[in-house]
């Protein structure tokens, strides 16, 4: 393999985790981030075993246990009446069976760990450039943007990996223009520490609260000492999109809850504050070439944005990065490394976004009792979905 540097375009999870799984391969990484600093914002993250066993293949099992948390089951509740629907065992039982833990993060801690490792590995680091224009040549890629201070900058890369999350630019030079949908969703975000909560309403599990047009979810993070909260209700799409964590007033989380049991309006009363994030995506991929062509490729949200009923967002471009660098070590021209990474991913991705977006439309539009014990729990299951595919069984 010739070591060049290859280009990712975006510092999030998705492009950390291309950085630090190529780097391991021995290529050579830069990574292009807009943000001039990493900042300590976001919500929790599951991960399902498709996702720890990774992890712990790139040997960050002992990072990961120091700032994770390991729920010992995942529970369904009416978010109505508050009755118990059903329970998933996780923990021990998600290890001896899959052979790798179910894992509650916060994203920040996720997001430093793969930092670290990346850089340990190798991959080099330029924040505050932004991306402005991408031109795929007969030998590579030109980028160029600007950087904090308003001064140019310039690359040539064999390649492009387009990271750069919902609304990035690397799409654009893909020929893929159309705009993210709005989902007529609004996901209210808290992280509260759990010392800070009374007794009852501290938790060492995901629990998941179910009804028409409200969505609610709440798991340790922090090693557990902290307690991840998102509420999801209908709204109307704020003024900035774009921005994933802008301030929430509490007023409109209650307009949208409409009737829940009391117990869960007390669990939602004790946040203090709460952030806004507006849930956008774009359609299923359709194709392999829509996720890689000739030397551009896409990662993560910038080719399959989730909706989070699988919880599998950060799992599947963690996935694209393990089956990256796969393809990237046998060698062969650079566009066929690419397009072998498409076809490995862009099916599954699909199939992993169907569900997600079934799985919301099925929660929003009836509640746990309507569903059923056996339905809630298949849909909360999913979420463990196909690991087998880190076994060989690809697409």
């Amino acid at each position: 393999m010739v070591k060049t540097d290859m280009v990712i375009a975006g510092a999030g999870i998705g492009g950390l985790a291309a950085a630090l799984a190529l780097a391991r391969q021995g290529q050579a990484v830069q990574v292009l981030e807009r943000a001039e600093a990493f900042f300590e914002v976001g919500a929790g993250i599951q991960i399902g075993p498709n996702v720890t066993r990774i992890l712990q293949a790139w040997g960050l099992k002992d990072a990961l246990h120091a700032v994770a948390a390991f729920p010992k089951r995942l529970q369904a509740r009416d978010a109505r009446s508050g009755r118990v629907v059903g329970e998933l065992p996780l923990g021990e039982r998600t290890q001896a069976v899959y052979g790798a833990p179910y894992a509650s993060i916060h994203r920040a801690d996720l997001h430093a760990l793969l930092a670290k490792a990346a850089l340990g590995a190798g991959a080099r680091m330029f924040l505050g450039h932004q991306l402005q224009q991408v031109l795929q040549t007969c030998d590579g890629v030109q980028v160029q943007g600007v950087r904090a201070d308003g001064s140019a900058w310039q690359m040539h890369s064999p390649a492009l990996l387009g990271a750069d999350g919902l609304w990035g630019l690397t799409r654009q030079a893909m020929g893929l223009l159309e705009e993210p949908r709005f989902s007529g969703q609004l996901a209210y975000r808290a992280l509260v520490p759990q010392a800070d909560l009374p007794a009852h309403l501290r938790t060492d599990q995901v629990t998941v609260w179910m009804g028409p047009k409200v969505h609610v979810v709440h798991y340790p993070v922090q090693a557990g000492q902290g307690q991840n909260i998102v509420a999801i209700v209908h709204g109307a799409k704020p003024q900035n999109p774009q921005d994933w964590d802008q301030a929430a007033v509490q007023q409109g989380l209650r307009t949208g809850l409409g009737v829940v049991c009391s117990s869960l309006r007390e669990r939602l009363e004790a946040v203090p504050s709460w952030r806004l994030w507006a849930l956008h995506d774009r359609p299923p991929l359709i194709s392999a070439t829509q996720m890689a062509q000739g030397r551009l490729a896409l990662l993560g949200d910038a080719a399959h944005p989730m909706r989070p009923y699988l919880a599998q967002g950060a799992g599947m471009a963690i996935e694209d990065a393990y089956a990256l660098a796969q393809c990237w070590s046998q060698g062969e021209p650079v566009e066929q490394r690419l397009a072998h990474y498409a076809s490995q991913r862009w099916a599954r991705n699909a199939r992993v976004q169907a569900r997600s977006i079934r799985n919301g439309e099925i929660f929003h539009a009836q509640g746990p009792m309507a569903l059923g014990r056996n339905l809630s729990l298949q849909l909360l299951g999913d979420r463990l979905m196909d690991v087998p595919w880190l076994y060989g069984h690809q697409g």
